[in-house]
């Protein structure tokens, strides 16, 4: 018999992550190469800017990297 050859599958570079509002305190959940700003759902304030890849971090900081 032959031996089946293995095909890699190429994973995505993008994720989800959990990030908290450095203003109220909330915790959301956004996507790292989001392409329209996210404001926090509680005060308002913009949170992620977009780049054109990544995202720009403003008024957040990354909680956890979901997969």
């Amino acid at each position: 018999m032959a031996k089946k050859k293995r095909i890699l599958i190429p994973e995505p570079r993008s994720r989800f992550i959990r990030v908290k509002c450095t203003v109220c305190g909330n915790e959301q959940v956004v996507f790292d190469h989001a392409t329209f700003p996210s404001r926090c759902l509680v005060c308002g304030t913009q949170i992620v800017q977009p780049t054109g890849g990544k995202v720009k971090l403003i008024n957040a900081e990354v909680v956890k990297t979901l997969d």
